[in-house]
């Protein structure tokens, strides 16, 4: 992890930016305490038909909406990825 102080950060904050978002963590610093940390976003992988699926299948259905559930459910019975519709 790295360190920045809250003034090298506030004159040149392209560069720390540059870093988080290749992965690097800092730590800045006001009067060498720290005080806040700059990390990147955790990595999201695509959501697949496959996962949508799973999750519709896994989704508890009632009476009173169980029809419409199978009817989306039904949509993704082919193989085509469903973002691409």
């Amino acid at each position: 992890m790295k360190t920045i102080s809250v003034g090298d950060l506030r004159q040149n904050p392209t560069s720390a930016l540059d870093d988080v978002e290749h992965g690097e963590t800092y730590s800045v610093t006001r009067h060498r305490r720290e005080i806040a940390r700059l990390v990147p976003p955790p990595r999201r992988r695509p959501t697949r038909a496959d996962d949508l699926r799973r999750a519709i299948s896994r989704t508890p259905v009632d009476a009173s909406w169980a029809q419409e559930v199978a009817v989306e459910r039904s949509d993704f019975d082919d193989d085509r990825d469903a973002w691409d519709r």
